[in-house]
């Protein structure tokens, strides 16, 4: 991981070095704006050598409708530099976690290529650590508590007397009770936090070992378990009975107990030592030692590298999301358009007037604050190109072109129509317009009406099984 991070690095210095003379946006976030840079400068390097993936058809037919009246190239540009450059700071910080998880596994690691492990003081607890074992054709793990260096007899009778009382619970492993033992006991020199040593000794050890092994055969029996709490110099005795139903064990978990056993012994003879040297032999024949390490480093940067090819690929679809939104809202304001039209137009005022009319108090509405339209906005836009020098008819064509939606087509090939031909049932025609728009919405509202309470039908039945619940709970609680 660490070749990874340090590749990806200097990949990211040198593009930061040839894109310093890139000029990222003026709205970009500080932090990227960086990565905006590195983007642009990809753009602009891969743009004409890799085509498809700086270009979609429909990526620019989105733009240009969301984005009425800029410059095809200008809108490019900023959306896909905007794409890489998320997709470039994804990568970067997902390399950075990745390198931060591996530097972590690799700082957990205490026991040495020699093998022996660096015990930790008092204060700093035992460690847990994953051993993996490699003996003969066999691999196994074992999760060990390594212990800190013995201190001093102080409060250790207190610590007898509270270790003593939790000790039946510390050993039950999986069994429900010490009057019902189905499977092995967990008879350990070492519990919870506790700074107590234990030592075990079975009254029947052809029945349970002194590590918790059962090895009695299927009838229940009764077995005295003696133990010695020790904590430096200080020791306290007592027993626990246990009734035992022991389990059959196969060859290899007979041999992993042994093991496991064989390292609980190596650490109880070293705990005075500052390092705890495992063995090197195991029935003649060596074994080696090694830490088991989580280690989710390469994990993290895939993700990362995952997560920005899904951004990278699904942002071209939400803004295919943004112009549906748009369209739809453009179809809400439609019928509005027409009696606004149907007004001015029926109180004398010519088709162009009634559009600058319409675009102005819009746009007056929009400078004290009021929320932006995408239909006033074309319309504001139309009147923008009459007042350029582009012929009425034309600029009415444009709109609807703009639009995509059959209603603005309709529309604006009967303005057009009526300044070609010249027609004296405008009025009537628009009025007829409006109205069937108007029907138009409200069958539409109808319908999301329709949906919405489709849409609320589960969480109106996880409402009811939750008042149900909360009605019959109580109810069978107190029968």
């Amino acid at each position: 991981m660490y070749w990874i991070a340090l590749a990806i690095s200097v990949g990211y210095l040198v593009l930061a070095v040839l894109a310093r003379k890139q000029v990222p946006p003026p709205d970009a976030a500080s932090l990227l704006k960086p990565f905006y840079k590195m983007a642009l400068y990809l753009y602009k390097k891969l743009g004409n050598r890799l085509p498809g993936l700086f270009s979609s058809p429909q990526v620019e037919r989105d733009l240009i409708s969301l984005h009425p009246g800029e410059a095809r190239e200008y809108l490019k540009t900023e959306y896909y530099g905007k794409k890489a450059a998320i997709c470039l700071a994804v990568l970067f910080v997902g390399t950075l976690f990745g390198a931060a998880a591996k530097f972590g596994a690799t700082g957990s690691v205490i026991l040495g290529e020699d093998g022996k492990v660096v015990r930790g003081s008092y204060r700093e607890g035992a460690r847990e650590i994953h051993i993996r074992t490699d003996y003969g054709q066999q691999q196994m793990v074992f999760r060990m508590e390594v212990e800190p260096k013995l201190l001093s007899e102080e409060e250790t009778e207190r610590l007898f007397a509270d270790f003593a009382e939790k000790l039946p619970e510390y050993i039950l492993g999986s069994n429900e009770s010490l009057q019902n033992v189905t499977s092995d006991l967990k008879l350990e020199a070492k519990y919870g936090d506790f700074p107590v040593t234990v030592h075990w000794e079975s009254k029947s050890p052809g029945s349970v070992s002194d590590s918790g092994r059962i090895f009695s055969p299927g009838e229940e029996e009764t077995v005295t378990l003696a133990f010695r709490l020790t904590y430096g110099p200080w020791e306290r005795e007592g027993e626990l009975d246990v009734i035992l139903r022991p389990p059959a064990l196969t060859e290899e978990e007979a041999l992993r107990e042994e093991l496991g056993e064989m390292l609980r012994q190596s650490q109880e003879e070293s705990l005075d030592k500052d390092e705890w040297t495992l063995p090197e032999k195991w029935r003649g024949e060596d074994i080696r030692w090694r830490q088991a390490v989580e280690d989710n480093s390469l994990m993290l940067w895939a993700a990362a590298l995952v997560t920005a090819g899904a951004v990278f690929l699904f942002q071209d679809r939400d803004l295919h999301g943004q112009l549906e939104k748009r369209r739809k809202t453009l179809r809400r304001e439609y019928p509005e358009i027409l009696h606004k039209l149907v007004l001015f137009v029926g109180a004398g005022m010519t088709i162009r007037g009634a559009f600058q009319k319409i675009a102005g108090d819009y746009e007056e509405k929009r400078k004290e604050g009021g929320r932006q339209s995408p239909a006033y906005e074309e319309m504001l836009y139309t009147c923008r190109e009459l007042r350029s020098g582009v012929s009425e008819g034309l600029a009415y064509e444009h709109l609807g072109k703009r639009t995509g939606l059959q209603e603005y087509i309709r529309l604006t090939a009967l303005l057009a129509q009526n300044l070609k031909r010249g027609s004296s049932t405008l009025l009537e025609r628009l009025r007829e317009e409006a109205e069937k728009s108007g029907q138009e919405r409200l069958q539409e509202s109808k319908k999301m009406g329709e949906e919405a309470g489709t849409k609320l039908l589960m969480p109106m039945a996880l409402m009811l099984a939750v008042v149900m619940a909360i009605i019959m709970i109580p109810a069978f609680s107190n029968m």
